[in-house]
């Protein structure tokens, strides 16, 4: 059973929303902007209708095998530790899809999924994060590896379990490391920037 959940998890997180979304409306966002299939990407490109339903389901996709784990295994001894897994799974899947030769999306919007699962009150305190640091900024990737780095802060501040400490270190981890050409940037001064020049 923990197999099939883990293996599910990531095969929904594979799913490419953004990309599924971007066909619709007649586009392929791997072509255009970033050529990220994420919400930001799909919002630059088409829209922020088009980026809003992008979010929506990306999110879901880290939160509903999660949820639907807790469900499956509840009472369990190692529930918990196979639900962090399957969120784990998830945003593994959106960034590394199988279904898109491995290369998929920075994974913020499922992990904010996933995270959403944790901790909804850590995941206010990061969104004032996320917010504040884009409104200063200008840049959506500063609010995302900022927001991203505090939320296992926040879910110690809180008391949360060892488990789901390290399950958000991680996924931090991994958004961090896919955001490598961001902070790249950032570094050059050539980052892409919401702010009216």
């Amino acid at each position: 059973m923990e197999i099939v959940l883990l293996v599910g998890s990531y095969l929904l997180g594979a799913v490419p929303f953004g990309l599924v979304v971007g066909k619709v409306a007649g586009v392929d966002v791997r072509q255009h902007g970033s050529k990220n299939i994420g919400a930001t990407n799909v919002s630059r490109t088409l829209g922020k209708k088009y980026g809003v339903v992008t979010l929506i389901l990306d999110v879901l996709k880290g939160y509903t095998p999660m949820f639907a784990a807790s469900l499956l295994l509840a009472k369990t001894p190692e529930a918990l530790l196979i639900v962090c897994g399957c969120g784990i799974a998830a945003v593994v899947g959106h960034m590394f899809p199988v279904y898109l030769g491995f290369r998929g999306g920075k994974g913020v919007a499922t992990g904010l999924g996933v995270f959403l699962y944790l901790s909804p009150l850590a995941i206010a305190f990061s969104l004032g994060v996320f917010l504040a640091a884009v409104v200063i900024s200008g840049f959506v990737s500063v609010g995302s590896l900022l927001a991203s780095a505090l939320f296992p802060l926040w879910l110690f501040l809180l008391g949360g379990s060892p488990t789901v400490i390290a399950a958000a270190a991680v996924i931090a981890a991994l958004i961090w490391i896919k955001h490598h050409e961001n902070i790249r940037r950032l570094l050059q001064g050539e980052e892409k920037t919401w702010k009216k020049k």
